[in-house]
């Protein structure tokens, strides 16, 4: 048995448009759920917000996302997590950091690395810190 693990974004009404960035950086389609097709809040100015949102590629990819529970306290914090990619083909993460890069602010800019021949790390538009790389061959680890 295998067990995934997967970043879970939490938003106070952005998830719905966080999702479809993030569907669009790696070229695909979100799924999302709202609170009124889930019956889950009988608020209407909930009826919209997210209760269950994912993207999911084919090459393994996958960050789920919903709009925090009604009177649930949201408070995204400042560096609580990376959602972090790691690959062998260095195309592929290239597309998805230009997916990523836009609007973001970047503090890493993708390159060479002492741990990685490309890596990179940015802060996207919604405040979700990403670090991508690819992996290093066993004989090129220090």
């Amino acid at each position: 048995m295998t067990i995934a693990t997967t970043p879970h974004l939490n938003f106070d009404g952005r998830a719905r448009e966080a999702l479809e960035f993030y569907a669009a950086a790696f070229g695909t389609e979100p799924v999302a759920v709202t609170y009124g097709q889930m019956g889950a809040s009988d608020d209407p100015a909930w009826a919209d917000r997210i209760v269950f949102g994912q993207v999911e590629t084919t090459t393994g990819i996958r960050v789920m996302a919903f709009d925090v529970w009604p009177h649930q306290t949201y408070d995204q914090g400042a560096n609580a997590f990376y959602v972090y990619l790691s690959g062998d083909d260095p195309d592929e993460i290239t597309a998805a950091w230009r997916g990523l890069a836009e609007g973001a602010e970047i503090r890493q800019p993708i390159g060479p690395s002492p741990w990685s021949p490309l890596a990179g790390q940015l802060r996207d538009r919604f405040g979700v810190i990403w670090a991508l790389d690819i992996r290093a061959q066993a004989d090129e680890k220090h």
